[in-house]
Order: C-alpha cells, then structure tokens, then sequence
C-alpha cells in the first residue's frame, strides 16, 4: 500500500481564511503533505484543482466546501462535501436533502465538528452537529484541529496562551465525538472517521501583539487524515482525485497527529484463514482472526472493540487473536510536552 497524507478542512480568501490556494500550497510543501482538501464555506471554487510542484516534490489540491445553512441562528449542521463538482450550498437548509443530493452527484459527505462547543470569551457560540437522524452520509470528522480549542480554553487569557503556544493544545478527539462515533459503529452503521484541521489562519492584533492564529503550516504539522491507496499518485488529475476519493469512502484511511512524531508507517490488518484485511473493510470470521496494530515508534497502543478496550500494549506492535466477529479500531496514545496525547485514531475492521 502506498501512504498518502491528506489535509482537509481549510479556508482561504474566498471564505474566511486568509490565504491563496498557492499560498496553502507552499505551506503544505514544506510539511510533505500530499494532498489538500480545500473547504470554503458555502461556495464551490472552480479552476483551482491541480499541483503545485517544488523540485520533485508536489502537492494535489482539490476544491471541495464546507455547507451549512447561513439563515440559521445559531448556525449548526455543518457539511464538508468533496467530489461532488457541483455547487450544494443551495441545500444548506435541508441536512438529508444535501446528504442525498451529494451521493447522487457521487460526492462524499462528513459531518464536520460534530461536537464544536462556544467560546463565550471571543464571542464564539456552540456549531455542533445536532440532527443526527440523518442517514447516507460517508463518515464524521473525529478530530477538528481547530474546534478542540474551543474546548480546552476556559477563558480569555487561556485562549490567548493557546494562539501563541498552539502546541500545546493537541489533546485527541474530544470524548462526545469519540462515543457519537461508537454508538453509530455498534449500531451497524458503516462511518468513516477523518481528521480535519479547519485551517483559516486569521490574523490577530491585541494593542502592540500582532499574530496569525494557527498558521496553515502549524496546522499542516499537526492533525492529518493518513490514506492508503493501492498505487501511488501519478500526476494524472482524473486518477489521482479517484485513488483519493475511493479511498476516503473506503475508509482506508487513519487520523495521525503529526506533530509529536510523525504517525506515517500505521498499520492495522486482520489476516483470516484467506484474505488480509485493512482498516475500512469487513472480514469474514471462519476460524481465527489475527489483529495486528503496528506503530512507527514505541507508543501505548490500545485495541478497541464496539467502542470498548479489549487489549492495551506498550511498543511498536499489538497483535490479538479473535473468533468473535465485531467493530475493531486502535486507538495510540504518546507523550509529548508533559502529557499523554492521542495520537493515533484508525478506522474499524469489520468482523462478520
């Protein structure tokens, strides 16, 4: 399998960030990020998919968007959409309307922050997800680099400290969006998890400090959705964006928080008495199943099934050998900076 590092969930210029495409581009070059995945609010940016090349190095940007309905106070309910090469923004107002419209159109569609809480000191009000009787959509936005600040920070000077010391705030996935997840798992229903960084880079000024919040490439460092695709990129758009989208729908995919160490090299495969398995596919339980979790460097590796801890290992390695079919994801946790953080979240493999 070829790896692939995917950054999703940005704005530039055309919404509420403040950066060009070519400006996020360099940015992502100079993090070895493969893709980008571009998601300004409520419009389509056409003309801007393609590469952006340094010497041998190269990065594949595509325009996707980021949907909720701006007559709505607060403003909940929001969409990411990618590959549906249409504008949906005209849907914001109906949530499973959209979901449809974007499958029909061959897009894929991910509840982004589902759990996104106020920040009363900035004037930030609470955007979760909350009409979870939808069905059809392709997956959930597990971890959102930038909404987890909001859930941290207790206060104006708290705040404050996190823009200027934003490595400090990578925690992991905040635990209602973990047990959202879980419980749409154990229902039966297939949802693929991504890591998003909701990247704007706005720029602060408070009297003499002037400082651009989150820097796209502090955010290009940090929280990353890892894609494994069965060839590498090739240069050619139409089946570069295909290996990308098929593989997010798949959910052969693992959200990696960059910044401590790099999580690229993550497996997670289950190896029945014909076939192996990755993360996103369903297996077959005749006879025994072998899960192995391998990780980059040592870390605390802990194996999960339909959301509870099964198994725990210390090191590079954790392999469990079951009969029993299930929902089975790792979770990896790391020191950094004085406390334990996640690291690593996978997508299931599905013991039938």
């Amino acid at each position: 399998m070829h790896e692939l590092v995917v950054n999703l969930h940005m704005h530039t210029v055309y919404s509420d960030g403040t950066g060009t495409h070519a400006e996020l581009a360099e940015a992502a070059l100079n993090q070895n990020v493969d893709v980008l995945l571009v998601t300004d609010h409520n419009i389509w940016v056409q003309g801007v998919d393609g590469y952006h090349r340094r010497g041998k190095k190269r990065v594949m940007i595509l325009a996707c968007e980021e949907i909720h309905d701006q007559d709505r106070d607060p403003q909940k309910n929001h969409l990411l959409v990618f590959g549906a090469d249409r504008e949906m923004a005209t849907l914001a107002d109906d949530p499973q309307g959209l979901i449809d419209a974007v499958r029909q159109a061959g897009g894929l569609s991910f509840i982004a922050h589902p759990v996104d809480p106020a920040l009363p000191a900035y004037g930030q009000g609470d955007i979760s997800w909350v009409d979870w009787d939808v069905r059809g959509f392709t997956g959930i936005e597990l971890w959102n680099g930038f909404s987890e600040l909001k859930a941290i920070a207790k206060g104006r000077w708290d705040t404050l400290f996190y823009v200027f010391f934003p490595e400090a705030i990578g925690r992991g996935p905040l635990p209602e969006t973990l047990q959202r997840w879980d419980g749409l798992l154990t229902a039966g229903q297939r949802v693929v998890a991504i890591g998003g960084s909701d990247a704007h880079a706005n720029r602060m000024a408070l009297g003499p400090l002037h400082r651009t919040i989150f820097p796209y490439e502090f955010h290009f460092s940090a929280v990353n959705t890892h894609l494994l695709a069965p060839e590498p990129l090739n240069g050619n758009l139409k089946h570069d964006r295909k290996l990308v989208l098929e593989g997010l729908s798949a959910g052969h995919c693992y959200v990696g928080y960059d910044l401590p160490a790099s999580t690229r090299g993550f497996r997670f495969s289950a190896q029945g008495k014909d076939r192996t398995a990755i993360l996103g596919d369903n297996l077959a339980c005749q006879g025994a199943i072998t899960l192995q979790a391998k990780v980059p460097t040592p870390a605390e590796i802990h194996l999960l099934k339909n959301g509870e801890v099964i198994e725990t290992a210390r090191g590079e390695a954790l392999v469990h050998i079951t009969t029993d079919p299930g929902v089975y994801r790792v979770e990896v946790f790391k020191r950094y900076l004085g406390r334990r953080r996640g690291w690593i979240f996978s997508n299931p493999i599905y013991l039938t």
